[in-house]
């Protein structure tokens, strides 16, 4: 069963339960700490920031999304392949069954779809771990999934993780092996590399990273000109920063962040999904919880909500940045505001 987790505090004495208090928001349990590394963390973050946890009791979350005309967060269960959707007012609810994978055969431990996004219209964008696809849902229209792109010339991909939309309709998606049945000794695996690609507005296809050996997580900066690309790889934990050309193709390469010099909290934990803020500062989830990065590539903070976190989304006001903490929901206010639904 799926469940929100509140705590109730009780009614002040001579209070009734009329409609009035029936609509007052829940109050939430809190959970995890605030590491603050840097005083420049003071204009991402108030000193009494907390950890709420509004969602709990899945499998493994991943890929939140913001849906800015329904005020509701989209988020995929891997495993158990469903995508749930969460309002402030109800809760945790099915949004889609089979959501990654519609073969009957056993496939994976995370056949379900991953990461997700909004295209230009509105369609909700999909990857897919078990079709091994990036697949589009209308969110207007009663009609089902269907597919953008499930190989690269000719070949299949191994598994579509996350994706994002850049400022121009261009849409970017990473594909490392880590949704097939044995990750990248997989027999059925095609592409012999973990790639970036691109499908440009008019359906082109082009493979714009092939030497990242698990790319994973992807962001674009405010400014639209630098993509940061997470590596998901213990030996070499980096998040990259590429430059955009005018035909939105990715160059010259930097390091932006290395993870290596920072303690592992958890043995799963590698770089994962990233997400910016307006003034630039990049949230990763990565070793020890989420780490805030300032533009310059300095460690503001991390956020340990006591589990793995896969990645992290921008919601309600832009204030609210939503946590995927394996299992359940956080919700952390911030100061420093970021665009919900990118």
């Amino acid at each position: 069963m799926r469940m929100t987790i509140f705590l109730f505090l009780g009614l002040a004495p001579g209070l009734g339960v009329g409609p009035a208090a029936a609509q007052a928001p829940p109050r939430y349990l809190t959970t995890g700490r605030i590491a603050r590394q840097a005083p420049a963390l003071d204009q991402v973050l108030a000193p009494g920031a907390q950890l709420e946890v509004v969602a709990s009791g899945y499998s493994h979350i991943e890929g939140p999304l913001w849906v800015p005309d329904s005020s509701m967060l989209l988020f995929s269960d891997t495993p158990s392949q469903t995508i749930y959707r969460w309002k402030a007012a109800g809760g945790s609810s099915t949004f889609l069954k089979s959501s990654g994978y519609t073969g009957r055969l056993p496939y994976s431990k995370e056949p379900g779809s991953n990461g997700l996004a909004l295209d230009e219209r509105g369609n909700l964008l999909i990857c897919e771990h078990g079709d091994r696809r990036l697949a589009s849902l209308s969110l207007s229209k009663k009609s089902g999934k269907r597919t953008l792109t499930d190989n690269f010339e000719g070949k299949r991909y191994n598994s579509p993780n996350d994706v994002v939309r850049a400022p121009d309709g261009a849409i970017y998606f990473t594909d490392p092996p880590f949704g097939l049945p044995r990750q990248a000794q997989d027999p059925g695996r095609e592409l012999p590399y973990t790639g970036v690609f691109r499908r440009a507005a008019d359906g082109q296809l082009t493979a714009e990273v092939t030497d990242v050996p698990f790319a994973n997580g992807l962001a674009f900066s405010p400014d639209g000109r630098t993509l940061y690309i997470s590596n998901a790889d213990s030996l070499r934990p980096l998040i990259l920063a590429y430059e955009v050309g005018k035909n939105g193709r990715l160059s010259k390469p930097r390091p932006f962040f290395d993870m290596t010099r920072l303690p592992r909290a958890r043995f799963k934990e590698v770089p994962d999904g990233l997400k910016v803020d307006q003034a630039g500062n990049v949230y990763a989830a990565g070793f020890g919880g989420l780490l805030i990065i300032s533009p310059q590539g300095r460690l503001l903070a991390t956020v340990d909500p006591g589990e793995v976190v896969s990645n992290c989304a921008w919601g309600d006001d832009g204030h609210s940045l939503y946590l995927m903490a394996t299992t359940f929901v956080c919700r952390l206010r911030t100061l420093a505001p970021g665009v919900p639904g990118k």
